[in-house]
């Protein structure tokens, strides 16, 4: 795993100290992704997507119509945690 050159076309400038922390950790989500090849998909039938013929004359459009808004009060009813009128969630980055 070339975590220079993936840093190069990230335009971002890292430190070798970074190079050592990253490279190991990009090799395993590489590794994780790579088990997806060893799932049997014959029996899969092939999605229909924009960049395919099929998907360039598949009809994806809809009206887009004005809906009133849910609100905030309405929005929040139901969620596991607001606070301050926000929705409160786990911290995922360092």
């Amino acid at each position: 795993m070339d975590v220079r050159k993936i840093a190069l076309l990230a335009h971002l400038e890292i430190t070798e100290e970074e190079v050592a922390l990253y490279t190991p950790q990009m090799a395993n989500i590489v590794a994780y992704v790579e088990q997806l090849n060893e799932l049997d998909t014959e029996s899969v039938e092939a999605s229909i997507g924009g960049l395919t013929k099929e998907g360039e004359t598949t009809e994806t459009q809809r009206e887009d119509t004005p809906h009133e808004s849910l609100g905030q009060k309405k929005a929040l009813e139901q969620a596991p945690s607001a606070v301050s009128g926000h929705f409160q969630v786990p911290k995922v980055l360092s």
